[in-house]
């Protein structure tokens, strides 16, 4: 098999990452592990170099200005839902006629709306986390060197990506940028764009290389 377990654990890591920062606000548990661990706080450079961070605690660049600055992005500000990019009249679909709904329940994958911060789920973090379950699917196709089970799960991804992330999640995370008033945010959406991206080109290289 052409894919390496590193390669999927990389994307496991990444997807969970992402849709973390996206999905609800940080807490010290995502604070104290972005300190831990040198390897994710590089893909936070601006985050890493923020003065503040040496400054105060980390419950102090919560509450005075992570938490703000998710609400002005996320809640007040932006709108991070893909049926608000896609429809003709800009409502956000909470209902059961979501498009991604089916998708999700197909793979008995529940969306806890009232444990996120989010009304639909059709949100950019749960779309990400979507992603996050399909990668911990595949580890245990590959695991179970079932080859076939590998190249459905990607062609999935694949068409999730091209039908649902890529359409509008790209438009969010370059106003996101723009509007981020920390370098948390900031990074979290260079961070997301960009693996996203290179994401979709390895799931092409890889479905290439499977046929």
């Amino acid at each position: 098999m052409n894919i390496t377990k590193e390669e999927i654990e990389n994307r496991i890591t990444l997807y969970s990452l992402i849709s973390r920062v996206m999905i609800i606000e940080v807490d010290k548990e995502f604070l104290e592990f972005l300190e831990s661990n040198k390897d994710i706080l590089e893909l936070f450079p601006n985050y890493k170099d923020w003065g503040k961070r040496k400054e105060f605690s980390n419950a102090i660049l919560k509450e005075r200005y992570l938490d703000v600055d998710y609400a002005n992005l996320f809640l007040l500000h932006l709108v991070p839902y893909e049926s608000f990019y896609t429809r003709d009249d800009q409502m956000i679909e909470s209902g059961g006629d979501n498009p991604v709904l089916s998708l999700y329940n197909s793979f008995d994958f529940r969306v806890e709306l009232e444990k996120a911060r989010v009304v639909s789920p059709d949100h950019i973090g749960v779309e990400l986390e979507f992603m996050y379950m399909l990668c911990i699917a595949l580890r245990k196709a590959y695991d179970a060197n079932d080859l076939d089970g590998v190249k459905e799960i990607l062609q999935v991804q694949k068409g999730f990506m091209q039908d649902h992330l890529l359409n509008w999640s790209p438009m969010f995370l370059i106003n996101m940028k723009k509007e981020s008033r920390t370098p948390l945010y900031h990074d979290g959406a260079d961070l997301a764009l960009e693996f996203m991206l290179n994401d979709f080109e390895y799931i092409n290289e890889k479905l290439e290389e499977l046929e």
